[in-house]
């Protein structure tokens, strides 16, 4: 039996869930298949990030993931019996500004549960065996329990079956790197004793380190190294005592581990595809594209964004609304970054927690806590964990229109093309409700925002009157592809010729947006469906913009 369907999702983890939910968003007919049984039962990847939470919001699933989880406020590093570091996450720019601590079983669950009102069930103990390419995408032959084959035609195939993917397999694809040298053990365990109940604490060791995750109240994730792996066997699973046994050596005192839920030994992999798009309409996703050290909690956010990144360029292209080649090799070129990066960090953060020698260890810790003391470095550390820094400024994607009479808060300043967008309360002119930049995102559209400026000089509603022209001329080619909307600065008058097209009016009151975005003077700022900034034009320019739109964009 052969079938049809726009995309095939292999794999039914947290990238694959997500990435499902996504291509439903942008219009396409979804299924996942998955050869396991059930759902994992386990902690596995147990935080989300801040940015992973605003594309959540964004898709508008946030709240269910934040009412199952645990907020986790900051992480402190210790050894010899100090505090070395000590970060607060209170300070990220965002609305989830915490690590939301939630085991992956939950995450999966309530990835599952929103397919399914859309429609869409998991389609388990369905093993991906076969797998040919075609020009306009792909066939797979997809095992069920019992041996019966399905054949499954599908213009897109997405690979986010993890570490040994058979899309990966099936397509001969090299993942290159190779095993960290330690064996590690871990404990889902509760625990008493003086442990930060809202922090990760991890503790410095002459013999390896150990760090507490929290999970819910009582409960944390114990993961320690015990040094030097024998052979490239899996590590055999701790007992209790034994992992009490490593949290009396290193930990502080008066810490008792109770009631198990999970104890397991592993090995770090550092690996990764050289190209996320294998084939022509094949993409691999998540674990099945990188897999790095568990270090800093970046593996599972990786992935899910990997997801937020690809999907609104397929639903573009399936739809006949965008360019292939600009839009699909722009993900390998973004993401494959991105992995690059994380793979590289973690890595780092792993050998500085292994070091072996006295005197390398001694050094490090005096540099912890040196760098622990300075404002702006714990400020960039909880940054980059919350990856609210990940941008695509090398995108070819991401582009810049700088006119002679651009102000000089541009050069430099403001988030430039390929960065996040960032948040703010914005005021709905006619209504007075409050807006946020996070709550327009929701639309599934590049959102094109025309600001009027904030420098004294000129008239403001002609500002505003000539930046709304300039946003209407370059998007009205674009149809539902492109929502637009008006943000003037408190002191200019929203002007008629907004209302009459259609255009939300939103009112910038402190003028935070205006400076979060460099806009002194009439700015177009295009935001991606991703939620990052793709093209800002200061002055307004329409047709600069318009040749921005045309290298990737196809108009209706």
């Amino acid at each position: 039996m052969t079938s049809e369907v726009d995309a095939l999702v292999v794999g039914a983890g947290p990238v694959g869930m997500t990435l499902a939910w996504e291509l439903h968003r942008h219009g396409m007919s979804c299924r996942v298949v998955e050869k396991n049984a059930a759902r994992t039962d386990k902690s596995k990847a147990l935080v989300l990030w801040s940015r992973t939470l605003e594309a959540l919001h964004a898709m508008g699933g946030a709240d269910a993931f934040v009412a199952a989880g645990m907020e986790a406020h900051g992480a402190s590093l210790y050894a010899g019996g100090r505090r070395l570091v000590h970060l607060e996450f209170g300070g990220i720019e965002s609305v989830y500004a915490y690590a939301l601590m939630i085991p992956q079983s939950e995450t999966e669950r309530l990835l599952e549960e929103r397919l399914a009102t859309l429609g869409i069930a998991v389609e388990r103990s369905a093993e991906l065996v076969a797998l040919e390419r075609k020009g306009d995408g792909a066939v797979a032959t997809v095992r069920r329990k019992g041996g019966s084959d399905e054949r499954i035609r599908a213009r897109w195939l997405l690979g986010c079956d993890g570490a040994h993917s058979a899309v990966r397999h099936l397509l001969d694809v090299p993942f290159a790197g190779d095993a960290e040298p330690n064996d590690w053990v871990l404990a889902d365990v509760h625990v008493r004793g003086p442990i930060a109940p809202d922090e990760v604490s991890a503790y410095f060791h002459a013999s390896g380190i150990l760090v507490f995750f929290p999970i819910s109240p009582g409960r944390f994730r114990v993961i320690a190294d015990q040094g030097l792996a024998h052979g490239y066997d899996h590590p055999p699973d701790p007992t209790l005592a034994a992992m009490q046994a490593l949290v009396d050596e290193r930990g502080p005192s008066g810490v008792a581990l109770a009631d198990p839920i999970w104890l397991a030994g592993f090995r770090i992999h550092e690996r990764k595809v050289a190209h996320y798009r294998p084939a022509e309409r094949v993409f691999l996703a998540g674990d099945a594209a990188h897999i790095h050290s568990p270090a800093g909690g970046q593996g599972m956010n990786t992935g899910m964004q990997d997801a937020f990144n690809l999907a609104w360029k397929i639903g573009l292209v399936h739809r006949g609304r965008g360019r292939a080649q600009p839009l699909l090799d722009s993900y390998d070129v973004e993401r494959g970054a991105v992995g690059e990066a994380v793979l590289r960090q973690a890595g780092i953060v792993t050998r500085m927690a292994t070091l072996r020698s006295p005197i390398a260890q001694s050094i490090r810790n005096r540099l912890y806590a040196f760098l622990g003391s300075v404002s702006a470095v714990q400020s960039h550390a909880a940054t980059l964990l919350s990856e609210l820094a990940v941008h695509y400024r090398k995108s070819p994607l991401s582009g810049e229109h700088r006119g002679r009479g651009a102000h000089a808060w541009l050069l430099g300043a403001g988030a430039a093309p390929g960065d996040r967008m960032p948040d703010a309360d914005l005021r709905d002119a006619a209504t007075g409700r409050p807006v946020r930049i996070l709550d327009l995102l929701r639309t599934p559209a590049h959102r094109l925002l025309a600001l009027a400026g904030v420098d004294g000089g000129g008239t403001p509603g002609a500002a505003a009157h000539e930046v709304t022209a300039s946003a209407r001329a370059a998007a009205r080619r674009y149809g539902d592809a492109i929502a637009t909307s008006l943000v003037v600065p408190a002191r200019c008058e929203p002007p008629r010729s907004a209302a009459d097209g259609g255009e939300a009016v939103l009112v910038d009151d402190g003028g935070a947006l205006h400076r979060a975005l460099g806009a002194a003077l009439p700015t177009l700022v295009l935001v991606r469906p991703d939620g990052y900034v793709g093209f800002r034009s200061q002055p307004a320019d329409a047709s600069a913009l318009a040749a921005h739109l045309g290298t990737y964009l196809i108009p209706v």
